[in-house]
């Protein structure tokens, strides 16, 4: 008789077990998922390239866009420049177009974001080498919500531009067909001028 109480105690048990696990396996299958997309998987990149320049500065253009979804990138980084920033270009006081560093950074949404000489870029200040046509360099745009997008971009020669870097020296910069060179003695805000374009082929 005690035998058979013990063994009814002990199925009770065990049955009581089977529902609990049952429920939460249900529960398991039915939660929504509360998982949010990396910024960085919805940003993709077209033409992407860089401006040859032995020393000191370049700077590197492409066409920014997602699938939709707006993300802002925040900072960039590469293996050929121990400072890069975002840039704008934005009118000064005397009506001068000015480039300096985009507050905020770059928000891109459905709408392609374009990165070309004269107009929004990423600046490649202290060029740990000479960056020359036929190159690659690799960047890392980190989002605001601080995923990692990736790209490689070729460098090419660029004979459009012809910048003026304003900082405790004023420094002129041509860069034509052969080659380019910058001093990186500027701030982090300069003034010139690039004409629209494509690279030279």
């Amino acid at each position: 008789m005690k035998l058979s109480t013990k063994f009814a105690t002990g199925f009770v048990a065990l049955g009581t077990i089977t529902a609990l696990v049952g429920c939460a396996a249900a529960a398991s299958e039915t939660a929504p998922s509360t998982a949010v997309a990396a910024q960085a998987d919805s940003v993709s990149i077209e033409d992407a390239w860089v401006k040859s320049a032995e020393e000191g500065m370049s700077a590197a253009f492409g066409i920014l866009s997602t699938d939709g979804a707006e993300v802002t990138v925040i900072s960039a980084s590469t293996a050929a420049s121990p400072m890069i920033e975002l840039h704008e270009t934005v009118a000064g006081d005397d009506g001068q177009m000015m480039m300096q560093e985009k507050d905020g950074g770059f928000v891109v949404s459905e709408v392609e974001m374009i990165l070309a000489p004269g107009g929004d870029h990423l600046m490649l200040m202290g060029l740990t080498a000479p960056l020359l046509a036929g190159d690659t360099v690799g960047f890392e745009l980190t989002m605001e919500d601080g995923s990692i997008f990736s790209f490689d971009a070729p460098v090419k020669d660029y004979s459009g531009a012809n910048e003026t870097y304003n900082g405790d020296e004023s420094v002129d910069i041509e860069t034509d067909s052969d080659s380019g060179s910058a001093d990186d003695r500027g701030s982090d805000t300069h003034s010139g001028s690039a004409d629209e374009g494509a690279p030279d082929q």
